[in-house]
């Protein structure tokens, strides 16, 4: 498989610990099931972001590894939670994809 899959991979688990511990907040029920699965995301996430540097640069591959956590957690959160959405939040967003894309490009 490609590093870049494995680091697609890692960014989509990175969004997943946010959010459980966003949902053990809200839904106090389950909260220990959704703080397990945050953890449970954290290891996994690590782990595909260890084998996508095995062939990737550092720098680059962590630099979209965050930005995928950071990205797909806003899009979570503006989406489900009723997170704002103003004109400088998401220009933040597009200068943080604008970015990953250069490094893309520039590999």
């Amino acid at each position: 498989m490609s590093p870049w899959f494995y680091l697609v991979i890692a960014g989509l688990f990175e969004v997943g610990w946010p959010l459980g511990f966003k949902l053990a907040h809200t839904i106090g029920m389950q909260r220990f099931a959704y703080i397990m699965f945050s953890i449970i995301c954290m290891a996994l996430s690590g782990y595909f972001l260890y084998i996508a540097q095995k062939h990737l640069p550092i720098g680059t591959a962590y630099v979209v590894w965050t930005s995928i956590g950071a990205l797909g957690t806003f899009a979570i959160g503006a989406v489900f939670f009723g997170d704002q959405l103003s004109l400088m939040r998401c220009l933040g967003v597009a200068l943080i994809l604008g970015g990953v894309i250069l490094l893309k490009l520039s590999a």
